[in-house]
C-alpha cells in the first residue's frame, strides 16, 4: 500500500469550503472557496476536531513524522540520531520514499528531516530564504506602511527579491511543489510501494497571490499591499482597511493553494494512486488574522484560528468516503494510524500516539477525551474536548473558558459561569505539560518569538 501526505503550512480550517459551508470568519470578506479540495473530500473522511500538539512548524512536523509528542520536552530542533521517522520505517519496509517541499526550514543546514528519504527536492525562495542576494526590483515602500521598522523591511525585501521574476501562476511556490510531485509520482509508479511527503509552505505569509487570485480584497482599496503583517496589537500598526486587505490576501493565497492542487489530484487519479494509496491532507496549524486582535502565530493565541486545521484522509478506493467525524484526534496519532492501515502495526508500539483506524472505518466517532496544545517555550496552554476550550494563562492573567458549540468564535469567556468545566480540563493534563521555572512562570516568551523571527513559523 502507498502512503501520500500533503502538508500545508498555516492553513486555517475555516478557509476550506468543505468546512466553512459558505460562511467566512469575517463579515465583509467572502468565504474562501476551495473546489479542488472539496472534490477530494467527497471520497475521503473529513475530521472536524484534529489538533496539533507542540507548536509551531518544526515541532509539528517532528510529531507527524515520528508519532511522538514534543510539547512537554522538545523545542524547535533538528531530527536527532535517536529519532525514528516515517521515512526510516517505510524505507526499511521496502517503500521508495520521496520528500518534495518549499519549506526552507527543512533545507537549513543540519535540520536532518530529509534523512532516509530515497530522494528529496527543494523548491527555493519562500519567505526569508536567502536565495537571491541582489536587491529587489520593486519598491519596498509599496509593501509597508510607516509603522514597519527596518528589520521588517529587510524581511520583505528578501521575499520581493526572491519573487521579482515571477510572471505566471506557474512560477509560484505552490505550483512548483505540485508540479514536482506530479513528476515524482509519474516516474515512481513502477515501484511496488511508495511513500511521498509533499510539503507546501503555502499559505504561510507572505500573502502575495498571483494576478487573478487576489479576489477577496476590496477592489477600491488604495493603500499599501501589506503582504506580511506584524505582531502585536494590529490596531497599533494597521488601519481597519489595511487589516481587511491583509485578511483578503490570506484568503486569496488559500484559494491559490487549492488551484495548485487541482493538477495533483488529477494525476493521483490518472495514475491509479486513488485505488491503492492512503492520502492525507492536513496543515501544521492555522493562522490568527486579528480575530482576537493580533496577526501571526504566538504562544498567547490559543484560539481556533490557530489551532483548528483541515484533516482529511482518503482510504484506498475511496472507502468510507464522504463521511465526517467529530472524533478528537491529535497529530501524534497519525503515524500509528497509517502504519496500522498498512499492516505495519508493530512499528507504532513505541510511539506516544495511538491509532484511530476504528474512526476511519466508521465503527466509532470517539478517540480522545481531550487534547493539550501549546508552544514548548511558551506558558499558555489550551486544553479542549469536543465542547469546551480551556486556556491556561501565565500567573497574574485570568484563565479563559469557551463553549465551542454556542460560541465557536470564542468571544465570551464563561469561566465564571462554568468554573467546574475549567477545573475539569485544567486537571486533565498534569504539571508536566506546563512550562515552569522553579516555582515561577517563564515570562516574556511571546515578545521573544516576535522579536526573533517576526512570526512563530
Amino acid at each position: 500500500m502507498n502512503l501520500i501526505v500533503l502538508m500545508l503550512d498555516s492553513m486555517r480550517q475555516d478557509h476550506l469550503s468543505v468546512y466553512n459551508q459558505g460562511k467566512g470568519p469575517f463579515e465583509d470578506i467572502a468565504a474562501c472557496k476551495t473546489p479542488n479540495l472539496d472534490r477530494f473530500a467527497e471520497s475521503a473522511v473529513v475530521f472536524e476536531n484534529a489538533y496539533p500538539e507542540g507548536l509551531p512548524t518544526i515541532p509539528v512536523r517532528t510529531t507527524l513524522m515520528t508519532g511522538q509528542q514534543t510539547l512537554p520536552f522538545r523545542p524547535w530542533q533538528p531530527l536527532t540520531a535517536e529519532d525514528v521517522s516515517v521515512a526510516t520505517i517505510l524505507r526499511r519496509e521496502g517503500h521508495v520514499t520521496g520528500l518534495i517541499s518549499d519549506c526552507y526550514h527543512y533545507r537549513a543546514p543540519g535540520m536532518n528531516f530529509h534523512r532516509d528519504f530515497s530522494c528529496y527536492r527543494w523548491v527555493r525562495g519562500q519567505e526569508y530564504d536567502p536565495w537571491v542576494s541582489s536587491p529587489p526590483k520593486r519598491d519596498i515602500n509599496d509593501y509597508v506602511n510607516d509603522s514597519y521598522p527596518d528589520h521588517w523591511r529587510a524581511r520583505i525585501s528578501q521575499f520581493l527579491a526572491n519573487t521579482d521574476d515571477f510572471t505566471r501562476p506557474e512560477d509560484w511556490f505552490g505550483a512548483k511543489v505540485c508540479d514536482e510531485a506530479v513528476r515524482w509520482l509519474e516516474a515512481n509508479r513502477c515501484h511496488k510501494n511508495v511513500f511521498l511527503w509533499i510539503d507546501s509552505f503555502e499559505p504561510h505569509e507572505p500573502w502575495d497571490p498571483p494576478e487573478g487570485f487576489d479576489t477577496y480584497t476590496d477592489p477600491s482599496y488604495a493603500g499599501k499591499r501589506l503582504i506580511i503583517p506584524m505582531g502585536g496589537l494590529a490596531d497599533t500598526w494597521a488601519t481597519q482597511e489595511e487589516q481587511r486587505h491583509i485578511q483578503g490576501l490570506y484568503a486569496g493565497e488559500a484559494g491559490f493553494v487549492d488551484h495548485c492542487f487541482g493538477p495533483l489530484f488529477d494525476a493521483l487519479e490518472r495514475l491509479g494512486y486513488y485505488e491503492d494509496s492512503v492520502i492525507v491532507i492536513t496543515a501544521d496549524h492555522g493562522h490568527p488574522l486579528a480575530d482576537h486582535g493580533k496577526f501571526l502565530k504566538g504562544p498567547d493565541r490559543m484560539y481556533s484560528e490557530l489551532l483548528k486545521v483541515p484533516f482529511i484522509i482518503r482510504l484506498p478506493g475511496g472507502r468510507n468516503g464522504g463521511t465526517r467525524t467529530s472524533a478528537l484526534v491529535q497529530f501524534h496519532d497519525l503515524l500509528p494510524t497509517m502504519l496500522d492501515l498498512m499492516g505495519l502495526r508493530g512499528n507504532g508500539d513505541a510511539m506516544h500516539g495511538r491509532s484511530f483506524e476504528a474512526v476511519l472505518e466508521g465503527s466509532t466517532d470517539d478517540h480522545r477525551d481531550a487534547i493539550c496544545v501549546g508552544f514548548h517555550a511558551g506558558v499558555d496552554r489550551c486544553v479542549r474536548d469536543k465542547r469546551w476550550s480551556y486556556v491556561a494563562r501565565p500567573a497574574g492573567e485570568p484563565d479563559e473558558l469557551y463553549d465551542l458549540v454556542a460560541d465557536p468564535r470564542e468571544r465570551n469567556n464563561v469561566i465564571d459561569e462554568h468554573s467546574g468545566e475549567a477545573v475539569r480540563l485544567a486537571s486533565r493534563f498534569g504539571s508536566y505539560f506546563r512550562k515552569v521555572r522553579g516555582s515561577g512562570v517563564v515570562k516574556g516568551v511571546q515578545g521573544t518569538y516576535e522579536m526573533a523571527s517576526g512570526s512563530v513559523d
